[in-house]
């Protein structure tokens, strides 16, 4: 496999969960890199080997959340790495429902015969990021230097007024219910990752047209 072969990293503390997502994936006709790690933990720490398109998260894992670690907040991170496909008990559904409803975490019933169903997400969502990476180029030159900065400012000032609001409600937390409170901490830490993602890509544009303009 070379380097632009996609990579589904596989976090399950079960090896024939494991394997057979694995072998569901072979079947299906494309070619994956596929890492896999027994505990959240551990696949945190191999991101940085082994940037992931997707993440498979077995509900076999899950019991290694720190204490105080809900599975929101824990898959919350995951979803800063990539899109996360997560197979767990039905009714465990509704503790991700805002990170599913935000696109960010799909849900597969861990019942009955998963696994194919399960490695059928992880391959859409590969395939989602491949065409996004496809039309995801920088624009013409005719925007010329004023690019970056027009990114940085539609974007960046609705993000300010994200970020200034949720940090209001968050100031008082002491009348919203944990819930609540958790989810505007998220709600700011994807409008800081968003931010972030913002200012790498304006700095690569602004470099970019740099280089161009010298040539």
């Amino acid at each position: 496999m070379n380097l632009t072969t996609p990579t589904i990293f596989i976090i399950s503390a079960d090896f024939q969960i494991a394997r057979g997502c694995i072998d569901e994936l072979a079947a299906l006709g494309s070619r994956y890199r596929t890492p896999t790690a027994i505990s959240i933990g551990d696949a945190r720490k191999a991101f940085g080997n082994v940037p992931p398109a997707v993440l498979f998260l077995d509900e076999s894992a899950i019991d290694s959340l720190s204490d105080g670690e809900s599975l929101e907040s824990a898959v919350s991170l995951l979803t800063e790495t990539a899109p996360v496909v997560v197979a767990a008990a039905p009714e465990r559904q509704s503790d991700l429902a805002f990170l599913i409803m935000a696109g960010a975490v799909d849900f597969v019933a861990r019942t009955n015969n998963f696994v194919p169903i399960a490695a059928g997400m992880l391959e859409r969502r590969v395939r989602i990021a491949e065409r996004a990476a496809g039309i995801l180029q920088f624009p013409s030159d005719g925007l010329g230097g004023d690019f970056g900065e027009i990114l940085r400012h539609e974007v960046n000032n609705p993000l300010t007024g994200i970020l200034g609001n949720t940090e209001l409600l968050l100031a008082r937390r002491d009348g919203l219910p944990p819930a609540a409170i958790e989810r505007l901490q998220t709600i700011a830490e994807l409008a800081v990752r968003l931010r972030e993602t913002v200012r790498r890509l304006s700095n690569a544009w602004d470099e970019n047209h740099e280089h161009a303009g010298r040539a």
